[in-house]
């Protein structure tokens, strides 16, 4: 059995012990402070939910005060539950937006772990362009892939084994009003018989007791077992997968894509079946969406520095793909190992930031602090690839001050450590 939940990241609980029925207890999940965060037991009574609406804009640095007040008419259980819910809400609002987020419940775990709205709903639509109509969502969450799904139109069965993530995604899918696509099993994932449902998709738990999983067969359940499920979908099928995900643990009937939203990188999806091309490669930049795909080219030659500096997408990088941002701009590398391309001419892609490069330097600090000096810059983006430095320890020992600003990119050209100075194109 595998514990694929995105909630309290508890494994299943073990059967009890023969005997007197004992009295139910509430059970109390804590978050990294230590502050305690209860089941929703609490939460969706009458009393939980008018609680939670008194302390939604509680500032954290009024949270003691405000519990020692609300504590002399409610249980303390409940005060603390609704004010590590309201944390969890506020932390959710950057995946979510504030009008979701003010309604949704979370763990803390599942405000981590789960896709940001925009990623679901650009997945949900790519799913529902295939004319898909049910989903089975395995490892669900607190239910943010099943809310993009259900409101794509596309009728969902959400699958998650921890019972508290199971209850944040049925209270989630009630709450949205979306109830009525959502259907939320409490079971383990391995045991759901999805041959009812035209696409699978699966999420599985990439965080372990020590943080981040790497190894995509240490996931819970490991990707083999989630290929093997994507494998028996009756028409398409996607899993998301950690972005750093090597190329040559793809499938060769997958279709891989990397997304990114707003300049981050997010997660990896590797699609089956109907709408995929096996062995393909893409890189989708949200919002957009725009979509570069793979062409097969070699990688770009190195040249010398020219007037522009193009800094690819990460989806693109983590895709491969930084040969097609090449070719769009008449370019080529600075360095056989490094992800920055230089060109001579300013040829705008979405797929890339180009800067105007007015400065070429061998690695020297006291040389850079002189030039940034003279040009009046106090305000310094420090950017890196392919060198050791810290950008904090950079700004430190330059000390930038006056009206301008710039960017230094720390790197190597030809194997040689290089600054260049520059600004965004205009």
């Amino acid at each position: 059995m595998y514990d694929c939940s995105h909630g309290a990241g508890s494994s299943q609980s073990p059967a009890a012990e023969p005997g007197p029925t004992p009295r139910r207890r509430h059970t109390i999940h804590r978050l990294a402070h230590n502050d305690p965060v209860n089941d929703l037991d609490f939460l969706l009574t009458p009393e939980g939910r008018a609680l939670l609406d008194e302390v939604r804009d509680t500032d954290p640095v009024r949270e003691l005060a405000v519990a020692t007040r609300l504590r002399r008419t409610h249980p303390a259980e409940l005060v603390s539950a609704a004010l590590g819910q309201a944390r969890l809400r506020q932390r959710a609002v950057a995946k979510f937006g504030a009008e979701d987020a003010g309604r949704m419940f979370f763990t803390p775990n599942g405000v981590e772990q789960s896709t940001r709205a925009s990623v679901a709903a650009y997945r949900a639509g790519r799913f529902a362009a295939l004319g898909v109509a049910s989903v089975a969502d395995l490892c669900c969450g607190i239910g943010g892939d099943a809310i993009a799904l259900a409101r794509a139109g596309i009728r969902v069965l959400a699958v998650d084994r921890d019972p508290v993530t199971a209850a944040a995604a049925r209270a989630n899918a009630d709450a949205l009003g979306l109830a009525g696509l959502i259907e939320v099993r409490e079971a383990d994932v391995t045991e759901v018989d999805t041959e009812a449902y035209d696409a699978v998709f699966v999420d599985p738990a990439r965080r372990g007791g020590r943080g981040r999983i790497f190894d995509p067969e240490a996931y819970s359940p490991p990707l083999s077992w989630a290929v093997r499920a994507a494998r028996t979908a009756s028409r398409a099928a996607a899993l998301k997968v950690a972005p750093g995900i090597p190329h040559e643990a793809v499938p060769e009937d997958a279709e891989a894509e990397w997304i990114s939203d707003g300049g981050d990188v997010k997660e990896a999806v590797l699609w089956f079946g109907a709408g995929a091309a096996p062995g393909a490669v893409r890189a989708t930049l949200l919002p957009g969406p725009r979509t570069l795909p793979g062409t097969g080219l070699p990688d770009p030659e190195v040249r010398t520095p020219g007037r522009y500096l193009y800094e690819p997408d990460g989806a693109v990088i983590r895709a491969h793909l930084v040969a097609e941002v090449a070719a769009q701009v008449g370019g080529g590398l600075l360095d056989a190992t490094i992800a920055y391309v230089t060109a001579d001419e300013l040829l705008p892609t979405p797929y890339a930031t180009a800067y105007e490069i007015t400065d070429r330097m061998p690695f020297n600090v006291k040389k850079l602090k002189a030039l940034l000096r003279e040009r009046g810059v106090g305000t310094l983006t420090v950017k890196k690839r392919g060198s050791a430095v810290e950008p904090e320890e950079l700004r430190r020992k330059v000390k930038p001050q006056g009206p301008n600003s710039a960017t230094v990119f720390l790197t190597r050209v030809a194997g040689a450590p290089t600054m260049l100075v520059g600004h965004p194109a205009r």
